[in-house]
């Protein structure tokens, strides 16, 4: 194991992983205490359509799935409010309808086919030097927005109609935390993928919400859970790779343990609650 630590694209690997949990930890806390983590799940797919966009016309991936993505996020917040009956039909469509427009674009564009496998888990073990550069400054621009707006957006996110009648901007704010989730999804599946993107949004905030007392505690234990998640696959997939001489990848592990912690978590809140109530 320590073999593993001494090889730089190894622990680029590890620094993408914090990176990505810090991310995560910040707006997963808000989709899930704001329940919308099928909303977040929505625009992970559709990212992929922003993609096959990009390479069908001859333009950058990556500024195909920004846009497309945010362009997404604008009408699930407009549906979120005027239309609230018809918001689960049109998560379905964006996530069904991105998946195979992405696929239907990919096949068509000309040119050597990008992996698609890769968009799913990512490719985190390969993560270049630069793109470290990148999550970090989305890590920093999404503390300084936590840090200029954390009362508005707290507000919002427990009881949207008390804010809103103290002249909070509810609407404003929603949108904002699917544009932040819009580009926390679109950077980190180069470094995660769009399977693992999910898991990290919501699962290690979900465990966090279930012990922590407060919505900064809730973000802090979310990017230490996602850390622990990203870490623990990480070591995993080398040590299963070294074993058994065969190429394990990293993401599905982060998955399984990211879920074998929630049901920990979870088995251990019913324990705690079972000894209070006796």
């Amino acid at each position: 194991m320590a073999e593993a630590l001494s090889y730089p694209f190894f622990q680029r690997a590890l620094i993408a992983g914090v990176l990505a949990s810090i991310a995560c930890g910040i707006v997963g806390s808000f989709v899930v205490v704001k329940r919308i983590t099928s909303m977040s799940g929505g625009l992970a797919h559709a990212a992929f359509g922003g993609v096959g966009l990009g390479l069908a016309f001859g333009f950058s991936p990556w500024f195909g799935a920004v846009g497309f993505t945010l362009a997404c996020a604008l009408v699930l917040g407009a549906v979120y409010h005027k239309r609230p009956d018809a918001l689960e039909p049109t998560i379905s469509t964006l996530w069904a309808g991105g998946m195979a427009l992405g696929i239907l674009l990919v096949s068509l564009a000309a040119g050597p086919k990008p992996d698609l496998i890769g968009y799913l888990f990512g490719s985190i073990l390969f993560v270049p030097r630069d793109y470290l550069w990148l999550v970090s400054v989305l890590d920093l621009c999404l503390l300084l927005g936590l840090g200029l707006l954390f009362k508005e957006l707290q507000a919002s996110v427990f009881d949207e109609a008390f804010a809103a009648s103290l002249g909070v901007p509810t609407r404003w704010l929603f949108q904002l935390i699917l544009a932040a989730s819009a580009l926390v999804i679109v950077v980190l599946i180069r470094v995660v993928g769009i399977v693992l993107v999910i898991a990290l949004l919501t699962v290690p905030a979900i465990v966090a919400r279930q012990w922590a007392e407060s919505l900064p505690r809730m973000m802090v234990g979310a990017a230490a859970i996602g850390t622990v998640c990203t870490t623990g696959g990480l070591l995993a997939s080398y040590a299963f790779s070294v074993a058994s001489k065969a190429d394990v990848p990293s993401g599905p592990l982060v998955i399984l343990l990211a879920i074998g912690i929630y049901g920990l978590s979870s088995l251990a809140g019913a324990l705690r609650n079972r000894r209070r109530n006796a």
